[in-house]
């Protein structure tokens, strides 16, 4: 076939392939017309311009019907791979423009994302349905180095300084309390001292915890001896420990609260071991714009184990 003339240096319209593109899905100049809301004539026009920018025909004219040329086929296959990314580009924008959609990242402590971190979002999936939130669990140092870093758009630990390049926001403020065994005699008290784990067998947080520390510090300066053959790094392991009837332990009010069940019981404590979560606000990167209805949805959740 030899093409029409040579092509002028001009590149075909966005408008002049759309209506190609109906063209060929309708395989009707009536149709397709009707689609893209113009009239038949504009159509015809616009399709003769199109192939003479182009250089060759579209379209054989068979007793007044249009067939598709084996080049336009090919064209289209092309025109459509636009399209289908011109779709993801107004689906992203509208996204952006209604706030419905979008995907949060959020870094935490694991023992946070074991029982904090579901709530608020069960509280937040009531207000933004259809927003994507991606957690990931991170332990100390590595948490605050990541949101300084700015590869989050909100983190939730237990430190009280903010990492360089984040804002540090108090979240909660509770008390440690003690978790025990279905049946074990120290379930029959209402508020625990101190004096009650004497002797007891203690389930404990791994060596270097400052949690660890601060409740050593509490037996010590009571003068309690308590049996101590267990330790783990994980606040719901020793539930999971203490749970197994392997001993008492002393734990953060969150986890203790997930974990409670028929064969885990949750006790106050007489004595004040406070328990602290920071909000983590990356200040150097510009905030993901849902991000303020995630520190709600976090604020109204803490509120209800706030001492």
């Amino acid at each position: 076939m030899k093409p029409l003339h040579t092509p002028p240096a001009i590149a075909p319209t966005h408008r002049q392939l759309a209506l190609f593109r109906a063209i060929m899905l309708h395989g009707n100049l009536s149709r397709a017309a009707d689609d893209v809301g113009t009239s038949q004539p504009t159509l015809s026009r616009e399709l003769a311009r199109l192939e003479q920018v182009l250089g060759f025909a579209l379209f054989d004219r068979v007793r007044g019907r249009l067939r598709p040329t084996a080049r336009a086929m090919v064209l289209l296959q092309e025109v459509e791979r636009s399209f289908v990314g011109l779709d993801q580009i107004a689906r992203r924008a509208q996204e952006l423009r209604t706030l419905s959609t979008g995907r949060l990242r959020l870094a935490c402590l694991p023992a946070l994302a074991h029982a904090l971190v579901p709530k608020a979002l069960a509280h937040f999936a009531t207000v933004m349905p259809d927003v994507g939130v991606s957690v990931v669990p991170l332990e100390a140092p590595w948490l605050e180095q990541a949101l300084s870093e700015q590869r989050f758009d909100l983190g939730l630990g237990e430190t009280t300084e903010a990492p360089t390049g984040v804002a540090l926001r108090p979240l909660l403020r509770a008390k440690e309390v003690a978790v025990l065994p279905r049946g074990h005699r120290l379930c029959a008290k209402a508020v625990l001292r101190a004096s009650d784990f004497a002797g007891e067998r203690f389930v404990s947080l791994a060596e270097g915890d400052p949690y660890r520390h601060a409740i050593d510090a509490l037996f010590e300066r009571a003068g309690v001896v308590r049996t101590t053959l267990l330790e783990t790094a994980s606040a719901v392991a020793v539930c999971a420990l203490v749970a197994q009837g392997l001993g008492v332990a002393i734990v953060n009010p969150l986890t203790a609260a997930a974990m409670a069940g028929p064969n885990l019981v949750v006790r106050p404590l007489q004595e004040d071991i406070p328990f602290s979560v920071s909000l983590l606000l990356p200040e150097v990167a510009t905030p993901h714009p849902l991000r303020d209805a995630l520190v709600q949805a976090f604020d109204a959740v803490a509120s209800l184990y706030a001492s």
